[in-house]
């Protein structure tokens, strides 16, 4: 255990102000543990940033998303493959969270006089950061490979907060699944799951080159939503089929992470208040 995670110190006497310190400085603990991980196991984080980029070279030369969309395909992939690069990695979280449970780390911390909901805190600040890299580092290759936004940077900026969103949202779904798994191994079985939902999605082909029943299917994925409107802010290609979903991508980008987060916060953190009862 990193010599951060003992710096914790029980929250003193004092008004709401005094304890929102102590949570702030009991988080960034926990965020300092995650973030020193990074430094003794670099070739993890290496390989959480080099598999999406993998899959978007692969989409572009080799399998061909984005085909039947007017224009140059790849301004319809890439945003679909940013879209899909914040489902993917939720087994990553899983896996530090089920580790720290199968040590025994999380009661140990439990144990400790901090703020109960610093761990999660942290774990889920880390993901945040990792997420951001994750982004800049598929844009770079993005734009390498031949993609370009056409709507300024308030726009491109108002994307990247749609994907870090849905980020937020599959984070916390993450967490509570592997404190309700509590074992490494079923994270084998998320991943089994994460595949069809991030392919039953528009990241690849539009809705409207698809039977109509699975075409309104995909529509419906929050996944598709947020690549939808992510394409609109970038001003690339979005394959619209005039369906309501399609209209409404923007507002359902949004809908879908706060209700994802509204269901699944709640349970994470009750999961966590339980663990040791």
């Amino acid at each position: 255990m990193s010599a951060a995670t003992t710096t914790a110190a029980a929250p003193g006497p004092g008004g709401a102000a005094s304890r929102f310190g102590w949570a702030l400085a009991d988080s960034w603990t926990m965020t300092r543990r995650e973030l020193a991980h990074w430094a003794r196991q670099p070739v993890e984080v290496l390989v959480n940033l080099v598999f999406p980029v993998m899959l978007l070279l692969m989409f572009t030369y080799l399998v061909g998303g984005g085909r039947g969309v007017p224009g140059d395909p790849t301004e319809y992939l890439v945003p679909g493959m940013l879209a899909l690069t914040m489902a993917f990695g939720l087994e990553a979280t899983m896996l530090a969270v089920t580790q720290d449970l199968g040590k025994g780390v999380i009661d140990r911390f439990r144990s400790m006089p901090m703020v109960p909901g610093a761990v999660l805190v942290g774990r889920s600040a880390a993901d945040m950061l990792q997420s951001v890299l994750s982004l800049a580092v598929m844009t770079g290759v993005g734009y390498a490979v031949g993609w370009r936004w056409h709507n300024g940077a308030a726009a491109a900026l108002g994307a990247v907060g749609l994907l870090l969103l849905l980020r937020f949202a599959m984070l916390w779904v993450g967490i509570h699944l592997a404190m309700v798994a509590g074992r490494p191994e079923m994270v084998t079985a998320v991943q089994i799951l994460v595949w069809p939902v991030g392919f039953l999605s528009n990241v690849f082909a539009t809705p409207a080159s698809m039977p109509g029943w699975l075409g309104a299917v995909v529509e419906w994925n929050p996944m598709s939503a947020t690549a939808t409107a992510v394409r609109e802010l970038f001003g690339n290609p979005g394959g619209a089929t005039g369906s309501w979903a399609a209209e409404h991508a923007g507002l359902l980008a949004v809908l879908w992470p706060v209700v994802i987060i509204a269901v699944f916060f709640p349970l994470a953190v009750r999961k966590f208040a339980r663990l040791s009862r």
